[in-house]
């Protein structure tokens, strides 16, 4: 007769195996994030602004992702770039959107990810920002 039972552990441990056959080490980006405050008078300005930050943006190359997200009046921006040279390239790609940003809303919080080169590499040119900095340690991408 075939033993037809289920067994949790196995299967657990099976999905675990095929699982760690699939995963592949998370490669090595650089992500940048903004969160700004916008005076809520200012919410559709700003909506504006972001249209025009996407449009400008969606031409660099070495951009992987980017996009806002809002919480209220709270707006963040999820970028990540190829390295710290593409991250840099953008920064002067919007820098007069980031100008015209800072009339209408506050840079309340600024976090920088990436391998420790790139952190290395970003620290001198975005002090003037006062961004936190992470360094990438562990990870995997399926």
């Amino acid at each position: 007769m075939e033993n037809t039972s289920f067994s949790p552990k196995l299967t657990a441990w099976s999905l675990h195996v095929t699982e760690m056959m699939f995963m592949k080490e998370l490669p090595a980006f650089c992500s940048i994030h903004p969160y700004f405050r916008v005076n809520p008078e200012h919410m559709h300005a700003f909506d504006e602004l972001m249209n025009a930050f996407i449009e400008r943006t969606e031409k660099e190359e070495g951009v992987i992702f980017y996009g806002f997200t809002c919480h209220g009046n709270e707006v963040f921006c999820r970028e990540g770039y190829i390295n710290a040279h593409a991250l840099l390239h953008h920064i002067e790609n919007v820098s007069e959107l980031l100008d015209e940003a800072s009339k209408i809303a506050e840079l309340t919080r600024l976090e920088v990810h990436g391998s420790e080169a790139d952190v290395t590499h970003l620290r001198e040119p975005l002090a003037h920002l006062q961004p936190d900095f992470y360094t990438f340690k562990k990870g995997f991408i399926r």
